[in-house]
């Protein structure tokens, strides 16, 4: 099977700091490094690196900026278009706890390209999986694609965006949101989370585990790990859960992937070069 993924690509400046900045603060970093990044990024390089076909949907620059880094980690980018102004970029600032504050130029990602999503969608196939996110643009229209070819559509609420919300319920069969945004859309649409029109919620809690809800309730806690570097850590605990699914997982053991390979994530700096790779997640999940 495969999975595809519409989903931002960026390149990250990270910037290592005492503590993260406050308005009218001059900070000197510590530390500075650079790579791939972007949450669909994340996501397709965490089921790549799990073991799963991923193709990825995107746009970046004309210099292709992060379009090579991508296909470094066994992504299919034969529909990265380099048609955008620039590629998307992300200043990240890391503190000695691990938190992070995030400032992102969308840059390329906002500038999808219909014929693009459509093109790699002629390639899908019934029980394949489709994932995206706020990031980009064009979500509803190749979600409806994506559905009407059979797949299975993860949506990841994030950044929250309650017109996209709204606009994206009736076509995901995976609402994925962390919770905050479990909570911001609570309140945006008046309803209890476990009311929502959606077959399956998947809430992240970070230390606290993960609940998923669909035919039942399922619960998977973290593994405790002392953090480095929390960026794209939700990334990579569904790009890895779907990665599970795709390889026909039961959901239980796909959660317990995604939380092992997130789980080594977090210890390690940076976003897409810090996702492991399966051997070492199967490595963590032999040990618990």
């Amino acid at each position: 099977m495969t999975v595809f993924n519409l989903g931002s690509i960026n390149v990250d400046h990270f910037y290592r700091v005492p503590h993260l900045p406050v308005p009218g603060e001059t900070l000197a970093a510590t530390g500075y490094d650079f790579g791939l990044g972007g949450k669909g990024a994340n996501q397709s390089v965490a089921a790549a690196r799990m073991g799963s076909t991923v193709v990825h949907i995107g746009m970046v620059g004309p210099d292709g900026a992060g379009r090579d880094l991508l296909a470094d980690y066994g992504v299919d980018v034969r529909f990265v278009g380099t048609d955008g102004s620039v590629t998307g970029n992300a200043c990240i600032y890391v503190d000695v706890e691990g938190e992070n504050l995030i400032v992102v130029l969308p840059g390329a990602n906002h500038e999808q390209s219909l014929s693009m999503v459509e093109a790699a969608l002629t390639e899908a196939r019934s029980g394949d999986h489709f994932m995206l996110q706020n990031e980009v643009t064009l979500g509803a229209e190749a979600a409806r694609i994506a559905k009407n070819a059979g797949c299975f559509v993860t949506y990841s609420a994030a950044p929250f965006k309650p017109e996209k919300v709204a606009e994206m319920l009736p076509l995901a069969d995976l609402i994925v949101m962390n919770e905050v945004e479990a909570q911001q859309l609570s309140k945006h649409l008046e309803m209890m989370i476990e009311e929502l029109p959606v077959p399956n919620i998947l809430v992240t809690r970070g230390s606290a585990g993960v609940t998923w809800r669909g035919d039942e309730v399922i619960f998977q806690p973290a593994f405790p790990v002392h953090p480095v570097d929390t960026t794209g850590a939700g990334d990579c605990f569904i790009g890895a859960v779907i990665a599970g699914l795709d390889q026909g997982f039961t959901i239980p053991d796909a959660l317990r992937l995604g939380a092992a390979a997130s789980a080594i994530q977090v210890t390690r700096p940076g976003t897409a070069q810090a996702i492991p790779t399966r051997a070492e997640t199967d490595t963590l999940l032999s040990r618990d």
